[in-house]
């Protein structure tokens, strides 16, 4: 038995019936609005913010985590924006679009004032330049290169009208028109080779120019002036209220916190579980919101040996206790995982019937793949032990207390794990070499597509997978434009993805912001990233 899908939003009824969709621009947003009792907004002032790792690359179009994101978004407009209460997508750069009943053609029309911080404009032949240079960034572009699979071309019909096609339907694609990864760059900036850009001094349509990037330490913007544009959503108009903004590189948690109860900075990201409480009754602010994507999860690479056998991988999932990690590591802000996708995500689908913590079967099922107990306690096979290697990325506090309890919970069970901790860049050099039998983390996005992104073998693939009726899915997931028949191949990848236990979901990511109380109006987008724009200071 299954529980309950969540249906699809607004977001992809459109899309069925091909309509040409202008939208209003008066939605709403708490952008810019002041909590009550404060004073009225004002601009000007300097926040800093503190990250809990090294963004490694402030290009949008090259960024992969969170604390690379919150700098990069900044810098750069988008086509579309994405309605964090509805889901519905509304203007931004584009003013209103047009899509083919087949999900192959998108045609955008752009407003004719926004401009790149070096004074050329945003125009169609912009967002050509700029689709056409993700497809060439390949595998550097982690997100984008999923958004546009089976990208054709990019027309420019007229100085502001651009065509975009895919050579089959991509229903995914105008959800991600309102992402950051496919948030526009000038042209001098896509000359750049990929390297340089992520440390260099990017050129973007954005509220926030890119004033230094110092790795290891700081990213420093500054207020561009003559904005005067943005989402339609935003109930701020103009110029961002924030003069300057500081993200500031602080990996150890206590020391973030410290630095925010003393004032050294204003906000900061990753609170730590174990500070929550203590923040609160000090007269902070905190603020939350769930991520929807992938959920925290172990990933099997089935090319290892041992992870091959998707006996061992079911077992693997049946030992682990995501509650006990829950109540353990975490706090009230957060879950347990309940399917592949987090609840909060377009066509979730609650498959927790499937999750269900059971060491003894677990046993069943390793002794039946061979596994015995060993003297130890670790079982053994054909003279070899049972032993796990799983890398992560410190770009989350909780993850090492997490994995150490989760190394604890299958030590008891017979099987031994090693942990290999890594740099976010350390991280995704070593998932694409394919030395580990699991990777742990998770991704975020509001659109169900992220799990082709994760699972099929035609993209990244670092899993190693070759299952042809999840490609299939996979694939008609992408290519299908009414919503109620998307909504159906979404729940069986999501079925295939758990009963294969291609991936093993441990807890829901929830973001969790620290704020001082002079700190207002700083703003969620629909991914749960964050805009500044809006932001100011009492």
């Amino acid at each position: 038995m299954s529980g309950p899908r969540r249906r699809f939003r607004r977001t992809l009824a459109p899309l069925a019936a091909a309509t040409v969709l202008v939208l209003a621009a008066g939605a709403c947003s708490p952008s810019g609005a002041g909590p009550a009792g404060t004073s009225t907004p004002r601009s000007g002032g300097h926040l800093t913010f503190a990250l809990a790792s090294d963004p490694m690359c402030v290009d949008p179009q090259q960024a992969g985590n969170n604390d690379a994101i919150y700098p990069a978004r900044q810098l750069v407009d988008s086509l579309t924006d994405q309605d964090p209460e509805t889901g519905r997508i509304v203007p931004w750069l584009a003013t209103s679009w047009q899509v083919s009943k087949d999900s192959t053609t998108f045609t955008f029309v752009l407003r004719k004032d926004a401009t790149f911080s070096d004074g050329t404009p945003v125009d169609a032949r912009a967002v050509k330049d700029n689709f056409d240079g993700i497809v060439r960034l390949g595998a550097k572009a982690v997100l984008g290169s999923s958004y546009l699979a089976g990208y054709r071309s990019t027309t420019v019909v007229d100085p502001y009208t651009a065509k975009v096609v895919f050579d089959a339907p991509n229903a995914q694609f105008l959800q991600a028109t309102s992402t950051f990864t496919l948030g526009l760059l000038a042209r001098s900036t896509l000359a750049l080779p990929a390297e340089k850009r992520c440390t260099g001094r990017l050129v973007g349509s954005g509220p926030f120019t890119l004033a230094g990037y110092t790795p290891n330490r700081s990213v420093e913007e500054r207020r561009r002036a003559d904005y005067a544009w943005g989402s339609s959503r935003w109930t701020h108009k103009g110029a961002a209220r924030l003069d300057r903004l500081t993200f500031t590189v602080v990996p150890e948690s206590g020391i973030r916190t410290g630095s925010l109860q003393s004032g050294q900075v204003d906000a900061i990201g990753g609170v730590a579980p174990q500070d929550e409480a203590g923040l609160k009754a000090a007269g902070f602010t905190l603020k939350s919101r769930a991520n929807p994507g992938l959920p925290f999860a172990l990933t099997a690479n089935v090319a290892r040996p041992a992870t091959r056998d998707i006996r061992v991988r079911r077992a693997v999932q049946k030992i682990i206790d995501r509650r006990e990690i829950v109540d353990t590591v975490l706090s009230g802000s957060y879950k347990p995982a309940t399917s592949a996708l987090a609840s909060t995500t377009d066509g979730y689908r609650n498959l927790n019937a499937r999750l269900g913590h059971d060491p003894a079967g677990a046993a069943q099922l390793l002794d039946a793949a061979g596994w015995r107990p060993g003297p130890d306690g670790i079982r053994v096979k054909d003279g070899r032990k049972l032993s796990l290697k799983v890398i992560w990325g410190a770009n989350f506090g909780p993850n090492q207390t997490a994995l150490e309890l989760i190394q604890q919970q299958l030590r008891k069970a017979g099987i031994a794990v090693t942990l290999r901790s890594a740099t976010i860049g350390e991280f995704l050099t070593l998932r694409q070499k394919g030395d580990y039998d699991f990777s742990w983390g998770n991704t975020t996005r509001v659109d169900p597509d992220i799990l082709r992104t994760g699972f099929s073998s035609k993209l990244l693939n670092t899993g190693h997978l070759s299952d042809r009726e999840l490609d299939g899915v996979l694939d008609r997931e992408a290519s299908t434009s009414d919503p109620e028949a998307r909504a159906a191949h979404v729940a069986r990848a999501q079925e295939i993805v758990l009963d294969r236990a291609y991936q093993i979901p441990v807890f829901e990511l929830t973001t969790v912001l620290g704020l001082s109380p002079k700190v207002h109006g700083l703003d969620f987008e629909a991914s749960s990233r964050l805009q500044f724009h809006g932001t100011w200071l009492s």
